[in-house]
């Protein structure tokens, strides 16, 4: 065949070519479009509605036709409230909290499971991480009765101390500190698995020379380990973040937000100013607040991962 020929059959080859791969889009959007249709019924246009709704003054016990325009009104009053001011503190202190105890413990026992040596790491995993897929009532209903007052194994502990024990749900100076430690204990072994997926990613070679130079297992884990895992701990500490400003369950199931509002946080009080006070419209601007500081917070930690990670 001459090179005119090859020319001129060279359409041909690339016309079928083209053919499938605008069948194999054709194919992916088709099965694609049932989890689209899926995202956009039950998240994006609930999402929509709310900051539609954050725009009205309405209450839930009347028809939405009785729904009235009021700009951002219900944004700029957001926090006039001295409950709802309280709401944001305690949610500010209680990622601060889960953050700080969180993170390094979920680091510590995620470099000694990582550690070649150490026997039984498979059962301690397994372990760690049947607390994050136990369903939450389930650990309710356990740590309702760790933190029981006179025969919880807390307060008997404490007790044998000879401390007198409080009330761990029912001290306004306890009560946060106790859901800290609950969500500590449930959210750990997730952390610590998402951690050990990101040692498994540096190469060995970097310990060998570091070994081969005289570097300790300090030396080591702060000069090789902590740079290189920067990307994982950042993943981690956004999902701490996350999970902590989210926080509904422990509070509805534990503490309905008391005592004294001592545990009552911004997921909290969305759920209340809506269904108990029925102001879906500031209910459904601090829900958009809310998804705001998420975004916000998570737009800054992957900035700082970015730059990290050049």
């Amino acid at each position: 065949m001459t090179t005119l020929e090859r020319a001129a059959a060279a359409p041909s080859l690339r016309g079928p070519k083209r053919r499938s791969i605008a069948s194999t889009r054709g194919w992916s959007a088709l099965f694609l479009s049932p989890a689209l249709i899926i995202i956009g019924v039950f998240t994006l246009i609930p999402t929509l509605m709310t900051v539609w709704i954050s725009l009205h003054r309405w209450s839930m016990f009347t028809p939405i036709t009785d729904m009235t325009w009021v700009g951002l009104d219900n944004y700029s009053g957001l926090f006039a409230d001295a409950t709802r001011v309280q709401a944001l503190g305690n949610t500010a202190l209680y990622v601060v909290l889960s953050i700080v105890i969180t993170v390094p413990i979920a680091l510590l026992i995620a470099l000694l499971l990582f550690f070649p040596r150490l026997k039984g790491k498979g059962v301690v995993r397994v372990l760690l991480f049947a607390t994050y897929v136990i369903p939450t009532i389930a650990i309710v209903i356990i740590w309702s009765n760790i933190y029981a007052p006179g025969y919880g194994p807390l307060s008997t502990m404490v007790a044998a101390l000879g401390i007198d024990p409080p009330g761990w749900l029912s001290d306004p100076q306890w009560a946060l500190v106790s859901l800290v430690i609950f969500n500590v204990w449930q959210m750990l072994g997730y952390y610590v698995i998402l951690l050990i997926a990101g040692l498994t990613q540096i190469s060995e070679d970097l310990y060998e020379a570091a070994r081969i130079d005289g570097a300790g297992i300090v030396r080591q884990t702060w000069s090789i380990t902590i740079p290189l895992l920067r990307p994982s701990l950042v993943f981690v500490i956004l999902m701490t973040f996350i999970n902590s400003i989210q926080v509904f369950d422990p509070i509805y199931l534990l503490t309905q937000g008391g005592p004294a509002n001592s545990t009552n946080m911004v997921s909290f009080e969305i759920q209340r100013t809506a269904f108990q006070y029925g102001m879906a419209g500031e209910s459904s601007a601090l829900a958009v607040s809310l998804f705001l500081m998420i975004i916000a917070v998570g737009g800054v930690l992957g900035i700082v991962m970015k730059g990290r990670t050049r």
